[in-house]
């Protein structure tokens, strides 16, 4: 922990499925590792706040069938940057890969960065892992870890 730097998280989670067998089949598929659909955010943790802020982007309905079957098809989708509010970290596939930037405001960064996010969403092309791995977020939110660093950058 660097002394008054909010720390900057990387985290995957499975995805969501319509309600039913498909979010069975989907929960099952994930728990054994036999799929590796993931959902990847970003988590910051303010240094002023003991709760996590979440930036992630998905489609507008991601448990709509319809939307889903043309994601996978490679559609353009509507998306959108949500920004929510966790009480704690994830305990499982949560990554610190850096802090933020010395007197920088690591939430307020990331929310002008979402303003120019373009949010028709194409999985493979531009979706949560573009989001999570965009130069342009990291460069200036936060000062990368070296491992991330040659990652990212």
């Amino acid at each position: 922990m660097v002394r008054g730097r909010d720390e900057v998280y990387v985290a995957a989670m499975p995805l969501r499925a319509t309600k039913g067998p498909p979010q069975l089949l989907m929960s099952a598929a994930y728990s054994l590792n036999l799929w590796d659909f993931q959902h990847f955010m970003v988590i910051i943790k303010p240094s002023s706040l003991s709760q996590v802020l979440v930036f992630d982007f998905q489609p507008k309905d991601p448990e709509d069938i319809y939307v889903a079957l043309a994601a996978l098809y490679g559609r353009a989708v509507p998306g959108t940057v949500l920004v929510r509010q966790l009480k704690k970290l994830p305990r499982n596939k949560c990554w610190l890969v850096g802090y933020s930037k010395a007197e920088a405001d690591a939430m307020e960064i990331a929310r002008e960065f979402n303003k120019e996010w373009e949010t028709n969403l194409r999985i493979g092309l531009h979706d949560c892992r573009d989001y999570t791995n965009s130069k342009n977020l990291f460069q200036t939110l936060c000062c990368l870890s070296p491992f991330m660093e040659r990652t990212i950058c």
